[in-house]
């Protein structure tokens, strides 16, 4: 990365909304957070006038554990983007080609140009159909977002030996991930997997997350990782989290169980997309998505304006909440 591509380089848009008096459906995060979180933090706290362990040995035993790979292998970060964002920086050059899913979380495109390399984008149901030759990474969120479609194992295994064959690196976004049953990609080699806390976890404030990455390209990860970029607290509530199986097991019936009921009710009026991950997508047709999202707002709640993802022009992303707040969502949404 550089001065002059960084100043070319601007933010992409994000959900989530900071007006308290507004239910918050922009931002696709779990409104429950594990048992016990609080004291966990606050034990931790205490600790914090010291330097944590370097490297952290008992984030990444619990990360390991979390994901079925071998401790040395993970790659602690400040979030599932700090992963994104060393895993890119290490694999793409400037002049360098990307595939990238679209639309899709903006900040894969960003990060590949911030390093002087071009986005190629590719539908995310097809592009673990593509070919990865002639490009230096190949990127895939799953389940994607904002779509909510997932790439199933065998079709996802075999893209990656692909990428193998091809020299391409390739990182699989696993940031909603946890919210099914389906197997991760860590540990499978070639691969680099990102995991973020803040969705499953309902955690965003925190910011833990880690990379799985074996081989050369693992050390080089672990030798760029900086020292300390997690602190005591977020170490101690992610170790904490990832132990919460039976928190996890109840998030995943909960989301499953609410999103069919909302997609059943919403898509008598609206083009709903199927979903493995805590959030629908809709297409509103004609109807103009600033003046829908802003209606919601004057109800008091906030949706996430899709507009802002590439290549969708007439679309809104809603999360999954508690049963409650979603009666509340599909009553205004239904109305409005």
């Amino acid at each position: 990365m550089n001065r002059e591509t960084a100043q070319s380089v601007g933010p992409v848009a994000h959900g989530s909304s900071d007006d308290p008096d507004l239910l918050d459906f922009s931002a696709n995060t779990n409104p429950r957070t594990p048992p016990g979180v609080a004291d966990v933090y606050e034990t931790a706290l205490q600790t914090a006038k010291s330097y944590p362990a370097e490297p952290p040995s008992e984030y990444r035993e619990a990360a390991g554990a979390y994901v079925g790979v071998a401790p040395e292998s993970v790659v602690p970060t400040p979030g599932g983007l700090a992963a994104i964002r060393l895993a890119i920086a290490l694999a793409v050059e400037p002049g360098d080609s990307a595939l990238v899913p679209a639309p899709s979380f903006g900040e894969y495109a960003r990060e590949v140009r911030l390093q002087g390399g071009t986005p190629t984008f590719v539908p995310p149901g097809e592009i673990a159909e593509s070919d990865p030759s002639d490009h230096a990474l190949a990127v895939v969120c799953n389940p994607n977002n904002p779509t909510g479609e997932a790439i199933d194992n065998e079709t996802l295994r075999a893209f990656a030996r692909r990428c193998r064959e091809s020299n391409t690196l390739l990182l699989v976004d696993e940031a909603f991930l946890g919210y099914t049953d389906r197997p991760s990609m860590a540990g499978t080699e070639g691969v680099i997997i990102a995991r973020s806390l803040t969705k499953l976890f309902g955690l965003p404030g925190i910011r833990a997350g880690f990379a799985v990455a074996t081989g050369s390209f693992g050390d080089a990860m672990g030798n760029a990782r900086r020292p300390w970029n997690l602190s005591a607290p977020a170490l101690a509530v992610g170790r904490h989290a990832m132990g919460q199986t039976a928190f996890v097991e109840e998030t995943r019936a909960r989301v499953e169980r609410e999103r069919r009921r909302m997609y059943e009710a919403l898509d008598s009026r609206f083009d709903v997309h199927e979903s493995a991950a805590p959030f629908l997508l809709l297409d509103v047709g004609g109807r103009p998505v600033g003046r829908l999202v802003a209606a919601m707002r004057e109800r008091g709640i906030a949706v996430r304006d899709a507009t802002t993802f590439r290549g969708l022009d007439s679309h809104i992303r809603v999360a999954v909440r508690e049963r409650e707040a979603n009666d509340r969502l599909l009553e205004v949404l239904l109305d409005v």
